[in-house]
């Protein structure tokens, strides 16, 4: 018996003990998929600099590649979100694009527009003063909308750069209705099936004011919009301090919670691995989404089985594959020890009033040696049971180091 298999039957027998219904652990385990981001594939970094990785993927083709082996080694990550133009394919063949990921054995995710790098958009997007820039803005949002039919994507991720630097530069009354504006268009023009998630951030690069600066703005708009408008939440788009998790259970009561981009922060929105800073936030996340995915409540349920768990990583000191694989592994672990939370020893203890018994029962779950329980859980999958030694024995990143090399640029089809 293998060391993995026999440190399983021991945790598998205390879960047993406790009530905990392993086959069914194990199954959402397997079950809950991690989005990877075409963008963490390539060379970037903060806006003072992005170091060149060698290897780093510089066309759409290389990201692809690199997402299918990350979700070939991890089996959890069968979508790549892509970023428009950065992915935009030659002759603009998105049906290409498509074909070539779905042979690959990925599927394409969301689609992201890119409204904040060209000189146009220097005071901003939708929210800019200028009519012909909002416009140009709006062209591109609708584009998107077009790219989401030829890709098969359920999802439009909206993140915007818009604000001011200075009191007195604009009006933010009118800022705030030409957005409104701007993204009722884009609302209405939305695929059928399709959903527009709206991302906030409380500042960077504006740092007067932001036009979507907060969850309560996104979600207004959300609720004006209709039901396929909801609320994106970036785990690096907060202040220090603020409680994401209670954030998260308000959105999902409401059913305005539609996805996530996980990173990790330490004073801004560091884009860092996911859990590197704060797993226990990460933890208590994921706690208040399993507790919806178990809910009683219909609505809640619904809202938690269409989230979309994306992960927005994107530094600039560490190679992107192993980083990479190394987010989705612990987005894995956050969610299979959000699993083990006795919820209803839980319930009785909040009810009751004792507050030292709630809060041990979980801080005892997050404190969980879960590797067990992933290692057999990959084995049943059928992937490595350590994706990240698979990867550094695969030879990959030596290929690809030495296909690619040391290249300053990203983005294209190629």
């Amino acid at each position: 018996m293998s060391s993995h298999k026999a440190a399983y039957e021991v945790f598998a027998a205390d879960l047993a003990d406790q009530g905990i219904d392993v086959e069914a652990v194990k199954s959402a385990i397997k079950n809950h998929k991690i989005e990877t981001p075409s963008w963490g594939y390539a060379n970037s970094g903060t806006r003072f600099k992005a170091f060149p990785w060698p290897g780093a993927a510089a066309t759409t083709q290389e990201k692809l590649d690199d997402a299918a082996k990350v979700h070939e080694l991890t089996g959890i990550a069968p979508t790549v979100a892509v970023h428009i133009p950065w992915d935009r394919p030659e002759n603009d063949d998105y049906l290409g694009m498509r074909q070539y990921a779905e042979e690959k054995g990925i599927k394409i995710g969301a689609v992201n527009p890119n409204v904040f790098q060209d000189d146009e958009y220097r005071l901003g997007s939708l929210g800019n003063p200028d009519r012909g820039i909002q416009e140009q803005a709006l062209d591109h949002l609708l584009e998107c909308c077009e790219i989401m039919r030829k890709v098969e994507s359920d999802n439009l991720s909206l993140w915007f750069a818009d604000g001011t630097n200075y009191a007195g530069q604009d009006n933010l009354r009118a800022r705030k209705r030409r957005f409104e504006d701007g993204l009722k268009i884009v609302y209405d023009n939305l695929p059928e099936g399709g959903r527009m998630l709206i991302e906030y951030k409380f500042f960077e690069p504006a740092f007067y004011s932001t036009d979507i600066p907060d969850w309560g703005t996104a979600y207004a708009w959300s609720m004006k919009f209709g039901p396929q408008a909801q609320v994106l939440v970036d785990l690096g788009h907060h202040a220090s301090g603020v409680n994401i998790e209670q954030i998260v259970a308000f959105l999902l009561d409401e059913g305005k919670l539609g996805g996530f981009h996980f990173n990790n922060r330490k004073y801004a929105d560091d884009d860092l691995i996911v859990g590197s800073v704060n797993p226990y936030e990460l933890f208590l996340i994921y706690h208040e989404l399993v507790s919806a995915e178990q809910s009683d409540d219909n609505t809640v349920r619904a809202t938690a089985e269409k989230i979309a768990y994306m992960i927005d990583q994107s530094h600039n000191v560490e190679g992107k594959m192993a980083s990479m694989i190394l987010s989705v592994l612990n987005c894995q672990e956050a969610y299979a020890k959000a699993q083990l939370v006795p919820r209803a020893r839980l319930a009785e203890a909040q009810a009751e009033g004792d507050v030292l018994a709630a809060h041990k029962l979980l801080t005892d779950a997050f404190r969980y040696d879960v590797r067990p329980l992933l290692a057999q859980v990959r084995s049943e999958m059928g992937v490595p049971v350590d994706p990240i030694a698979a990867y550094n024995a695969s030879g990959y990143e030596q290929q690809i180091r030495q296909a690619r090399g040391l290249r300053a640029t990203s983005g294209g089809y190629q």
